[in-house]
């Protein structure tokens, strides 16, 4: 399916603003400025944010920190306080806002909440869930607070399939999830929030990707994508998950049966100077492939947002990168930020 929705882009640009766009030209001019010069440059602010609702999961996936109960950071959930006034220092220039980091966001009881805050304040929100606590009042909850964007993450069409990665997962409540949102937008005759299938292929459900295109169609759901999986030992992949078709993964095999990263690092990454992560306790991050929380730019509980963004923690890790980006831990295990900017 296509990677492209027409109705969900024209419900994006309607959030844009005048003050957005100039924000965002400035972000995307200050980052060329930056490769041309080879020295970090940044002006405005994030296009886009992810905050963590939540490191709480109901699963136990095994590429997943907050699945294996794995993290050194404190486990919690986000005040719907400390949001909301985060937010009012950063929305006339953010578009869009990602309600995911790890952890399931459902956990957290004020999430819907602060979706609708975000919304009121013309804000694209996103997130991604397990679905496995869209139950029908939380689906229509779901639908009026104006979320505009919802992943659900399904990895296999069958019991056995799904829990081989999904560990502790149930496939039937996750369709039941998705039914129950498709039927509360046609109640509600919204056309929000953009719903689709994210199916994770590995190697035990790689044989099931024509497969969900079928479920995804008979469910109602907008669209299903296709995600490569990151692979934390990925030169011995010790749990077997990386696919054998090489378009859905991001590692080559080698002559020696081990396995390497398909892409060569790039010193330069978009998401660094576009968007960051928040934690639910306020810590600021470069991007999610940080999740243990270690490259600590800046702290929300005692300092304002745009202070961390241009401060000295953050203009180092930007020149760090841009020296050499296989040095940094993060950065060695990560395809994305730079594909569409070479």
């Amino acid at each position: 399916m296509p990677a492209f929705n027409f109705k969900d882009s024209i419900n994006l640009a309607a959030k844009l603003t005048p003050r957005r766009v100039w924000n965002g030209i400035k972000v995307l001019s200050s980052f060329y400025v930056s490769r041309i010069l080879n020295k970090p440059i940044q002006w405005g602010y994030p296009v886009s944010i992810s905050f963590e609702p939540t490191t709480s999961c109901n699963l136990r996936c095994p590429e997943c920190p907050s699945g294996m109960r794995a993290f050194t950071r404190p486990t919690g959930m986000l005040e719907k306080d400390f949001f909301r006034k985060t937010i009012d220092d950063i929305y006339k220039e953010l578009l869009y806002l990602i309600f995911y980091f790890q952890g399931e966001p459902y956990l957290n009881t004020g999430f819907l909440e602060m979706v609708k805050y975000a919304s009121t304040k013309g804000i694209y929100t996103a997130t991604s869930t397990n679905a496995h606590y869209l139950n029908d009042e939380a689906a229509r909850k779901t639908v009026e607070s104006g979320l505009d964007r919802l992943i659900i993450s399904i990895d296999g069409t069958t019991q056995e399939v799904y829990k081989a990665y999904r560990v502790g997962g149930n496939l039937q409540k996750v369709i039941e999830g998705a039914r129950n949102i498709v039927k509360w937008k046609k109640e509600l005759k919204s056309n929000t929030p953009f719903v689709f299938f994210q199916f994770l292929v590995v190697k035990p459900n790689e044989h099931q990707v024509e497969e969900i295109k079928k479920l995804a169609k008979e469910v109602g759901v907008d669209e299903v994508r296709f995600k490569t999986a990151q692979i934390y030992d990925y030169e011995n992949d010790p749990n077997q998950l990386i696919p054998e078709n090489d378009k859905y993964s991001r590692y080559k095999k080698l002559a020696d049966g081990t396995y390497a990263p398909k892409n060569k690092l790039a010193n330069h990454c978009w998401k660094l100077w576009q968007g960051n992560v928040i934690t639910w306790d306020g810590l600021v991050v470069p991007c999610c492939f940080d999740k243990d929380a270690t490259h600590q730019l800046g702290n929300l509980k005692t300092q304002s947002f745009k202070e961390v963004w241009h401060n000295a923690n953050y203009k180092q890790f930007r020149a760090s990168l841009m020296k050499s980006r296989k040095n940094i831990d993060i950065c060695a295990n990560c395809s994305e930020g730079v594909s569409v900017w070479k």
